[in-house]
């Protein structure tokens, strides 16, 4: 049974920090791709960062520079480091892993930023 589980949101002020973790089981970690989305109220969900099997990564625009993904394949986690965050940062985030043809998400963590 693939779970996927993330932990480290919460409330935090403009201009803080949070470390985003998701820890992967019922996969071939290191065979995944896997990737951070994001969902905000009214809107749809979007990839934020993605990370490859090789360790390459990929960001939106929105986030580069401020945030960074990372894989730890002895412990099957994956990790968001998000820095100088705003406002518009709040949102549900979810961790994703991707070997084709499947797909599997957890079940998201709230980060509200707000002063």
């Amino acid at each position: 049974q693939v779970q996927l589980v993330e932990s480290g949101g919460g409330l935090v002020q403009p201009g803080e920090s949070l470390r985003l973790s998701c820890a992967a089981s019922g996969i071939i970690f290191r065979l995944n791709v896997m990737a951070w989305y994001r969902q905000a109220p009214g809107k749809q969900r979007e990839l934020v960062a993605l990370i490859t099997t090789g360790g390459s990564t990929n960001y939106a625009d929105s986030v580069k520079g401020r945030f960074t993904i990372s894989r730890e394949q002895e412990t099957n986690t994956l990790y968001l480091q998000m820095n100088r965050l705003k406002p518009e940062d709040t949102a549900v985030y979810y961790c994703n892993a991707e070997r084709h043809p499947n797909m599997f998400w957890g079940q998201g963590t709230q980060v509200t930023v707000s002063s």
